[in-house]
C-alpha cells in the first residue's frame, strides 16, 4: 500500500477531524446549510432540493424555496436546547440543481395558460391545443418524480437520511415512491393546512393539491394520519371516512375545540402519535403554521399551529420509539422579506433534530 493511500482519512475520520476544527459559535458563512463543514461523504443527513411548481394554482415561489431555506440558514444558532450538538450528526445540503428549476419555469407557463382557457370555459376551437399541453405537463412531472425517485434510492442505499425541500407538495411523490420500492411497510404524519387529497386538480393528475392521493396508491403506505387540517372539499370528507382509518384526521378545528375545552397539547400529541405505524414519515406543508409564520406560501388559510406546538409534536415523535425514516418540507416561498424562509430554516433545524433523535445519531 502506497504511502498517500495508507494516510488518506476514511469518512468518519474525516468527519471527526471536520468537528474537531469547526467552530459552531462563529457566525455562519461559506455556501453549506448553517454553514457547516461536511460533504457527501462526512454527512449521515441529506437535504435534497426540489425547485418544482408546476401546477401551483395560487401564488407562486415555492420553486425558490430551497435556495431562501439555505440564504436564511446562516442566521440560525447551531446550539439548540433539546439537540445541543445536533450538528454533529453531518447535514448535507446536494446543490440545488437548476436543471428542474428551468423546466419547472416553462411547464409552470403552460400551466397557468392551461388554467386560464380553464376558466374561459375550455373554447372547443382550442380543444386539441390544450389537450397537448396537458399531456406535456403531465410528462413533465413525471420526469421529475423519476428523477427524485432514483435521487431517493442512491442516498438511501449508501446509508443516508434524506429530506427534500419544496417546491410545492407535489414534490415529495418520487421520494414516496422510492420508499414503497424497499417493500416495508410505512406510514405518513401529514401536517398541513390541506388534505391534498383530490384525485386530480384543474386536471393536473400531478398537483400539489393531490399529493396525498397519489401516496395512497402505494401498497407500502399503510397510515395516513393527517393534522391541522382546515381546508378541504366534500369529496376529500368522503374518502378520508370511507378510508377504513387508513387515513386518520386531526382537523385544525377538531383539535382546537379540545384544547379550548381543557385537554392539553401533550395529549393530542399522544394521540396522533398513537395512530402512526412503527415506521413513520414527516410531511410539512408549512402552510401548517398560522400564516402569521408564513404569509408568502401559495395557499395560506387561517387558524393553525404555533412554531412551538408543531416542533413539540416532532419532539414527542423522536421520542415515541417509533422510526421516522425520512421527511419533507414544502411550500417555502420567501417574498420580499423572506419571512417564510427564516422560518422554514428554524423549523428544518427542529425537524432534522427529530430524524437523527429516532436514528440514533446522538450522544446528548
Amino acid at each position: 500500500m502506497s504511502k498517500s493511500k495508507k494516510n488518506e482519512k476514511n469518512p468518519e475520520q474525516k468527519k471527526a477531524s471536520l468537528i474537531a476544527v469547526f467552530d459552531p459559535n462563529s457566525p455562519g458563512s461559506g455556501d453549506q446549510i448553517y454553514g457547516l463543514p461536511f460533504d457527501l461523504d462526512t454527512a449521515k443527513i441529506v437535504l435534497l432540493p426540489a425547485p418544482w411548481e408546476v401546477t401551483v394554482s395560487y401564488q407562486s415561489g415555492t420553486a425558490k424555496g430551497p435556495d431562501a431555506m439555505l440564504d436564511a440558514s446562516f442566521q440560525v444558532d447551531l446550539y439548540d436546547v433539546e439537540y445541543p450538538e445536533l450538528w454533529k450528526a453531518g447535514i448535507w445540503m446536494a446543490p440545488v440543481p437548476e436543471k428542474w428549476k428551468k423546466n419547472s419555469k416553462r411547464y409552470r407557463k403552460q400551466a397557468r395558460d392551461y388554467m386560464e382557457w380553464l376558466l374561459e370555459g375550455k373554447p372547443g376551437n382550442d380543444q386539441d391545443y390544450y389537450e397537448k399541453v396537458l399531456q406535456q405537463i403531465h410528462q413533465g412531472c413525471q420526469e421529475f418524480n423519476a428523477w427524485v425517485r432514483a435521487q431517493v434510492a442512491e442516498y438511501r442505499t449508501s446509508g443516508k437520511l434524506v429530506i427534500l425541500l419544496g417546491g410545492d407538495h407535489s414534490t415529495p411523490l418520487g421520494y414516496y415512491q422510492a420508499l414503497n420500492d424497499e417493500q416495508q411497510p410505512f406510514g405518513i404524519l401529514h401536517l398541513d393546512a390541506h388534505a391534498d387529497l383530490r384525485p386530480a386538480y384543474e386536471d393536473f393528475e400531478f398537483s400539489h393539491a393531490s399529493i396525498m392521493y397519489n401516496a395512497l396508491k402505494l401498497p407500502a403506505l399503510t397510515k395516513l394520519v393527517q393534522v391541522g387540517i382546515r381546508d378541504y372539499c366534500d369529496q376529500e370528507a368522503r374518502l378520508i371516512s370511507d378510508s377504513d382509518k387508513k387515513i386518520v384526521l386531526f382537523s385544525d378545528q377538531e383539535l382546537k375545540n379540545k384544547l379550548f375545552n381543557g385537554e392539553t397539547w401533550a395529549k393530542l400529541c399522544a394521540a396522533i402519535i398513537k395512530e402512526l405505524p412503527d415506521r413513520v414519515f414527516i410531511s410539512i406543508d408549512i402552510d401548517h403554521f398560522d400564516p402569521a409564520l408564513c404569509p408568502n406560501t401559495g395557499t395560506p388559510v387561517p387558524g393553525g399551529n404555533s412554531f412551538e406546538m408543531t416542533t413539540y409534536l416532532l419532539s414527542q415523535l423522536a421520542l415515541s420509539g417509533k422510526q421516522v425514516i425520512g421527511a419533507d418540507l414544502v411550500e417555502v416561498a420567501p417574498g420580499d422579506d423572506e419571512w417564510d424562509a427564516n422560518v422554514g430554516a428554524r423549523l428544518l433545524y427542529k425537524l432534522i433534530g427529530c430524524l437523527a433523535k429516532s436514528n440514533g445519531l446522538l450522544t446528548s
